[in-house]
């Protein structure tokens, strides 16, 4: 098992930040089944470099992300890998919930007589962490959804999976860089719960091995390996 170098739990409606090592972790775990984690990357020595879902999925010939993908930046490095995932499917094309959204599902939220359980969205909650690190509304690109899938249906229209992810499932991410991580626990944008849905989960961070020559994110596709490639450079050259 790997080195544990640290881990804490996550409400529902909730939103954090981090900086992850190259070299390291991230396990996520859906604590009740039914969790929607909204994930941003980006390269906390340089900001303007961050997650590019076109190019992710173009590259890899893929509409959802799991096992054996990587994620890649805008400047053709990798972020980070996917080194397991129980649900088989992360949603890359939804995007996140924003206030109207939520208010027209959920009803209005109001801190005033809500306090903490009151109806955050995902639009607010990673401005709201990305502000930490001198970033705004414009920074903001295209998230992913943890443990969500979205497909279409024979008439060509998006369809939100209800029950995708089941209690105890988890998703590794291996970072092939340092990299900024902006996640929030708040509700997928399609989730057609009655009620405003909050659902915990639990992260830990860890000492990743090193990238075997038949990794499966590295073998998957062509282009990963000249993504690897690429990334390793910079990381050799900018001394991480």
């Amino acid at each position: 098992m790997a080195e544990l170098l640290y881990e804490d739990a996550l409400p529902g409606g909730s939103h954090w930040s981090m900086v992850m090592p190259a070299g390291s972790l991230l396990k996520i775990t859906d604590v009740e089944g039914g969790a929607n984690v909204g994930m941003l990357f980006y390269n906390p020595r340089n900001l303007l470099e961050r997650y590019n879902a076109p190019d992710t999925l173009k590259c890899q010939h893929t509409f959802k992300l799991t096992t054996g993908h990587c994620l890649y930046s805008d400047m053709g490095r990798i972020f980070c890998s996917v080194i397991q995932d129980d649900t088989g499917w992360i949603d890359t094309v939804a995007g996140t919930t924003n206030k109207a959204k939520i208010a027209a599902r959920w009803g209005d939220r109001d801190y005033q007589h809500e306090r903490n359980l009151w109806k955050q969205n995902g639009y607010d909650s990673f401005l709201v962490e990305v502000a930490k690190y001198g970033l705004g509304a414009r920074d903001l690109a295209a998230n992913l959804n943890l443990f969500s899938k979205v497909f279409t249906d024979d008439e060509g229209n998006l369809q939100f999976a209800e029950g995708h992810s089941q209690a105890g499932n988890t998703i590794t991410l291996r970072f092939e860089m340092e990299t900024l991580v902006v996640f929030n626990t708040c509700p997928h944008p399609m989730n057609p719960a009655a009620d405003y849905p909050r659902k915990p989960i639990q992260y830990g961070v860890y000492k990743a091995d090193p990238v075997a020559a038949d990794d499966i994110c590295r073998m998957s596709r062509p282009e990963n390996g000249r993504g690897f490639e690429n990334t390793r450079r910079y990381v050799c050259c900018a001394g991480h």
